[in-house]
């Protein structure tokens, strides 16, 4: 866990500058109306049913396939085999649609191409297909009999299965790209320099992407040749009016906008309002991006394409990382329950009566919370306690209130925030609302952090961004902790994080 104490910036230090280790935690502010984030508007249904149609239709395309193909092998190579398709793919099919599922070959894509999956279905194929062998050769006598597993029938099994599976895909493909044509969705493309106006041509003039642009965003647009009759709507101000009024399901940002930080602002904005957003970078070669299904990369007739993951809070393993939050916060608290007392023991001793310290902090949405932690030092007044910036050399500290914050032991009762929901286990680290609203004047992605709940540690701080470090660092290793989530990178800064308790620092 990483310390954040009392504190203020020293007299004639800039904020934005690098800083020593060895004081409290930073994270960034949100104080004007800008940093306020707003939660998300519900997501029409109309929108979600359109968005799970084609994912639905290949899912049902694939267990047609696995099935029918199991029936035709067992036939095919042996007459006498009794014709069991739903037994055979039983063990084949839930293992077969994760490993699609996971590599990306249910996602919608702007560049619909059999041919492109093709090679990804087949290796999944196989290996759903070992999986079935290995179970039943476990299982002998226990699993239905559905025929030998030769190199005949098996053979037999794949060709069918892909070859099903490929038609079904290319059929519906190709009424994909109809519907597309005849009902194109309103498009922002965010960035009204010379390749957003190319991007926005190339999706005015082919139907088959389904896109219809109807304006640029942009704060501050180049002075370019009339090129587009498509006017700019204005900048991030206006993204929520112009996505309700137009109902936009999809954002186009590109690079070279005149104010590149505002673009970036408003694309997060378009993925918090449930915009799929779709990035096209300023690269001239395509090699300079992965290709195919897996990678999560496309192309926009020609032009290179990524799409952008949705908010972290809305991805299917978000449900976990409050389930693990709740799991390991509850038993933390009933095994570390000697400690905690004995901790107490010593602050009150130490510092005398009100061993908890409690203190005003931003979280989610740049709601405020109170925080516990043992009492290290005692403020002179409540002004102190809000805005002074570090007290890890305050003389006033005592060898109680050294020892807790050397071994990071005064944040344990943060374990109580964590289960109460006012925290996570991993997340940006919860600053004062006094430094929140100057941080956020300073750093424009500050705000940004507030995206999701805060946390007893983060990718800031395991990366040695602790104490009287660079704000403007922190900000963007925490941004960048939000837009890559995921449960494992969970696991893996909470398992820095032990390592780096074993090698204190007082920060």
């Amino acid at each position: 866990m990483t310390i954040d104490h009392d504190s203020v910036p020293r007299a004639g230090r800039s904020l934005s500058g690098p800083r020593r280790p060895g004081t409290g935690l930073l994270d960034r502010p949100a104080g004007s109306a800008r940093t306020r984030t707003v939660p998300p508007p519900r997501r029409p249904r109309g929108a979600v049913r359109s968005r799970l149609a084609l994912p639905l239709a290949l899912v049902q395309v694939d267990a047609i396939a696995l099935c029918t193909a199991t029936g035709l092998a067992n036939r095919a190579v042996d007459p006498a085999v009794p014709l069991a398709p739903l037994l055979g793919a039983a063990a084949v099919l839930p293992l077969l649609l994760v490993l699609n599922l996971v590599g990306g070959l249910y996602r919608t894509r702007l560049t619909l191409s059999v041919l492109d999956e093709l090679p990804a279905l087949a290796v999944r194929a196989v290996v759903a297909t070992a999986f079935a062998v290995t179970l039943a050769g476990c299982l002998d006598g226990r699993w239905p009999d559905c025929g030998p597993a030769t190199p005949a029938r098996l053979t037999v099994l794949l060709g069918v299965q892909l070859l099903i599976a490929a038609v079904g895909r290319a059929v519906l493909y190709h009424l994909v790209r109809r519907i597309r044509r005849s009902r194109p969705n309103p498009v922002l493309v965010l960035g009204a320099g010379r390749l957003g106006r190319r991007v926005a041509a190339a999706l005015s003039e082919r139907g088959e992407y389904g896109m219809r642009p109807v304006g640029f965003l942009d704060a501050d647009p180049p002075l370019l040749a009339g090129d587009t009759d498509l006017p700019v709507l204005g900048g991030r101000e206006v993204l929520e009016r112009e996505v309700r009024r137009h109902r936009i399901h999809h954002v186009v940002a590109t690079a070279g906008a005149a104010d590149e930080a505002e673009t970036a602002a408003a694309l997060r904005d378009a993925a918090r309002l449930g915009c799929q957003v779709w990035l096209v970078p300023a690269l001239r070669e395509h090699g300079s991006l992965p290709a195919g299904p897996l990678a999560g990369a496309d192309h926009l007739w020609g032009f290179p394409c990524l799409r952008v993951g949705g908010p972290a809070m809305r991805r299917p393993g978000w449900a976990a990382k409050r389930a693990l939050d709740v799991t390991a916060a509850g038993l933390g608290l009933l095994l570390l329950a000697p400690v905690l007392v004995l901790c107490a023991l010593a602050v009150r001793f130490d510092t005398g009566p009100g061993v908890l310290f409690r203190q005003q902090r931003t979280g989610l949405d740049g709601k405020v919370f109170t925080v516990l932690k043992f009492r290290t030092l005692r403020p002179s007044n409540e002004h102190e306690s809000a805005t002074r910036w570090n007290i890890s050399q305050d003389h006033r500290m005592g060898a109680v209130g050294r020892l807790l914050r050397r071994s990071s032991l005064d944040e344990l009762p943060q374990l109580w925030n964590v289960l109460c929901g006012d925290m996570s286990l991993v997340g940006p680290r919860p600053e004062r609302p006094y430094f929140v609203m100057r941080f956020g004047q300073a750093y424009p992605e500050y705000a940004d952090r507030h995206r999701v709940p805060v946390g007893l540690t983060g990718l800031a701080q395991v990366n040695g961004l602790r104490g009287d470090t660079s704000i403007e660092d922190r900000a963007r290793f925490d941004n960048r902790y939000i837009e890559s989530w995921s449960l494992w990178q969970d696991v893996k800064i909470l398992c820095r994080t032990a390592v780096l308790m074993l090698h204190p620092d007082g920060s």
